[in-house]
């Protein structure tokens, strides 16, 4: 087992102390670990240990900010990275099949098994590992993030539907590899999605797999209070796509353009932007996960 560095966020939402020592215990009882806390001094960090994988024991948040560290510092395919989930949402863990248990995922990671991740790579060099979603979701998020503390993984689906019943929409240009997918019409979300849920659990782009090269690209457009509710309740339960207001795609490149909208990537809010583009790094870096499971049908693309 290579040596780890173990990156704690002894803030995420999700978990207390004892399970983030819990994890520690068992990494320790299969290699040389050195702990580090997670912030802004993160590059310091992964200089001052070269070569050695880097678990992080956090959330999609943390996870975010150590697989861009990696990948601005161009180390990224060479330092596997591992995830104990400790967060509020554990999305992509949720995505790979990571146990929710602390030290069942310390176990994973001590087991060895490297599986390859897309990467999407923004045109102002962001990095999204997860999810990016423009529109109501990304107002979602802004509304759900004082009600965290207080409501937990409920604040995301309160600010949801805040966001969806409220937000008129913006004028947007969507394409997938080129394709016109919304053309400048009057769009309520755009969702791009490497894997499939953000806030705990909403499958926004259920389709979608984080290995398979392609992103899924959900536009949903705004026509009015009650379809917006509709589209609300609906993306909480993964029935949207079924709805005559919402288009899909796949590929390897996305892009958008138009009205000012806000961004949320990885559940870092960004923005307002009038354009961004997104292109898939396929098998960019890798993770230590069970076995990817059996392909499914792609559904469109």
């Amino acid at each position: 087992m290579a040596e780890l560095l173990a990156i704690c966020n002894r803030r995420a939402g999700g978990a207390g102390e004892a399970a983030l020592e819990a994890a520690l215990g068992t990494l320790r009882r299969g290699a040389d670990v050195v702990e580090a806390e997670a912030g802004d001094g993160l590059d310091g960090v992964l200089g001052a240990h070269p070569g050695r994988d880097v678990v992080v024991l956090g959330g999609d948040g943390s996870l975010h900010a150590a697989v861009a560290a990696l990948h601005r510092r161009g180390e990224l395919g060479a330092r596997t990275v591992g995830l104990v989930p400790l967060g509020t949402g554990n999305d992509f863990a949720r995505a790979l099949g990571l146990p929710s248990d602390p030290g069942a995922a310390a176990r994973v990671v001590l087991a060895g098994h490297r599986r390859p991740m897309d990467l999407l790579v923004d045109d102002d060099g962001g990095i999204v590992v997860n999810a990016v979603h423009l529109g109501a979701g990304a107002e979602a998020s802004e509304r759900a993030a004082p009600l965290k503390p207080v409501l937990g993984k409920l604040a995301y689906p309160l600010g949801g539907l805040l966001a969806g019943v409220r937000s008129r929409g913006w004028r947007l240009r969507v394409t997938v590899d080129g394709r016109p997918l919304a053309h400048g019409r009057r769009v309520l979300m755009v969702a791009v999605g490497n894997g499939v849920t953000i806030g705990g659990g909403t499958p926004l782009t259920p389709r979608a797999r984080p290995d398979d090269g392609r992103v899924d690209v959900v536009v949903a457009a705004t026509t009015g209070p009650l379809a917006r509710l509709a589209y609300a309740l609906r993306l909480r339960r993964g029935t949207h796509l079924d709805l005559r207001d919402v288009v899909t795609d796949r590929g390897g490149e996305v892009a958008v353009s138009g009205d000012p909208v806000p961004v949320n990537a990885d559940g870092e809010l960004t923005g307002p932007v009038t354009g961004r583009r997104w292109t898939v790094l396929p098998a960019a870096w890798r993770i230590y996960a069970a076995e990817a499971p059996p392909a499914e049908p792609s559904g469109t693309g």
